[in-house]
């Protein structure tokens, strides 16, 4: 990994260079410990669409959290076989299948944070273990969080996060996606413009910011992969964050 000294540099340079060059870059520099994590909503098609051309069989995350819309499971079926993409599910840690059970229906709703870390947060987090970079999807003009990233971030534990589409907006990506034709999720029509779990998205207005729809009026707007939550690695250094009790992750579940 180049000293952080190099990589912020890089980012500097970076801020002038198109999504693709990123892309290659952190493929040439990288390869094969690097991968990419995908929503497949419709706002995920242009970066997965640059991948298919770049190195489609780049490993792609897709966070299988149990409470996805149907639509989103078959359209990333479809994205997948129609580009031939190296799809990868992840799934919540085994030792908390019994502490999720109990919940199933409420636990989205009682405490979505906790929700989001046990089902995206530690997941990822996992996959990454052996992996030297991440690229993401992330874009300055989503959130107030994701408007200081940088093009390349160094995380505490040595992963190189990498953010391609970081200087686009919705316009870019309106643009790409009429230019190459690119497919849009089922639900993106009936006014599901970001698409999360189906117990945390809502159909929202033309007029609305595209995030409005997820965890509305929960006075929440991440998830927790793009926070400072992603770099806490055990359960017992955010667990202040959470509505519900929880043990260790350690002697929780089964």
């Amino acid at each position: 990994m180049p000293p952080l000294q190099e990589i912020n540099a890089l980012s500097e340079e970076f801020e002038m260079k198109t999504p693709q060059e990123i892309i290659r870059w952190a493929v040439d520099a990288f390869s094969p410990l690097v991968a990419m994590s995908s929503s497949f909503q419709t706002q995920s098609m242009p970066l997965l669409h640059m991948i298919s051309r770049i190195k489609s069989d780049l490993p792609i995350f897709f966070i299988d959290t149990g409470y996805h819309f149907w639509e989103t499971l078959e359209f990333r079926e479809q994205i997948a076989m129609q580009w031939n993409l190296n799809v990868i599910d992840l799934y919540r840690d085994t030792r908390w299948i019994a502490f999720v059970r109990q919940r199933l229906r409420t636990l989205p709703l009682e405490d979505p944070t906790l929700c989001c870390f046990l089902h995206k947060v530690k997941p990822v987090q996992e996959a990454l273990k052996s992996m030297k970079a991440w690229i993401t999807g992330i874009r300055r003009d989503q959130t107030a969080a994701r408007a200081k990233a940088k093009l390349l971030e160094l995380q505490p534990d040595g992963l190189l996060k990498v953010n391609p589409l970081l200087n686009w907006t919705r316009t870019d990506v309106k643009r790409y996606a009429e230019e190459h034709h690119l497919p849009v999720h089922p639900l993106f029509e009936k006014g599901y413009r970001s698409i999360g779990c189906a117990p945390c998205t809502i159909a929202i207005g033309a007029d609305e910011d595209d995030r409005a729809g997820r965890w509305a009026g929960r006075g929440k707007v991440e998830c927790g992969l793009h926070t400072d939550m992603f770099k806490k690695k055990d359960i017992g250094e955010v667990k202040q964050e959470f509505r519900i009790e929880v043990q260790e992750e350690k002697s929780a579940g089964v």
